[in-house]
């Protein structure tokens, strides 16, 4: 697949912008022999805000999130999301596929914006992030080694990946680790 290459001016100086994927393309890549992939727009509400900012230990940096589900036969193949999360300088437009139980498979850069550091897009350092769920807190240096002269992408991607598998957690699966703590007794059924 053929980069798109655009050279822009920004703050005085020229910001390279390189497009891998769109939406469409790492979609049919994610999802190559699923029948059907659509997807389910989700605008957080306070209470949902609440429990991904205690989860994700940040307030969400969207309002809305856009989950996209792969079927065969009425059977859940995986999903994708579709996220940007700040470089150094500029976003960085990235896609995450899960597993229909929350595990990353792949991580694809669909969109990268600054000048350096996407050595980030190396399979070696995309590989790290396979089986990760939102149980793995994904810290960079600890779980996950940064990409020398891309630290800042690094930790970027380490940020973006966590949030995207607490939102397949939150929004498709049911999964809160909130939800499922046990009730006050002054709330049991029955008291």
């Amino acid at each position: 697949m053929a980069a798109l290459l655009t050279l822009s001016a920004s703050r005085g100086s020229a910001r390279a912008e390189t497009a891998y994927y769109t939406t469409r393309s790492v979609l049919a890549e994610f999802f190559p022999k699923s029948e059907r992939v659509t997807f389910r727009t989700v605008t957080l509400d306070g209470s949902l805000r609440t429990r991904l900012a205690q989860r994700l230990g940040y307030a969400p940096p969207k309002d809305r999130y856009t989950i996209f589900i792969a079927t065969t036969q009425g059977k859940v193949d995986g999903y994708a999301v579709i996220d940007e999360e700040k470089g150094l300088h500029q976003p960085i437009t990235f896609a995450t596929r899960l597993s229909p139980r929350g595990a990353i498979e792949r991580i694809e850069i669909m969109v990268y914006r600054e000048p350096r550091g996407d050595e980030v897009r190396d399979p070696r350092f995309r590989k790290q992030f396979e089986g990760k769920t939102a149980q793995d807190p994904l810290r960079l240096n600890r779980d996950i080694d940064a990409v020398s002269g891309a630290t800042v992408s690094s930790a970027s991607l380490a940020v973006g990946a966590h949030r995207a598998t607490v939102l397949i957690e939150e929004l498709a699966l049911g999964l809160s680790t909130l939800a499922s703590a046990p009730a006050s007794p002054s709330k049991v059924a029955g008291q």
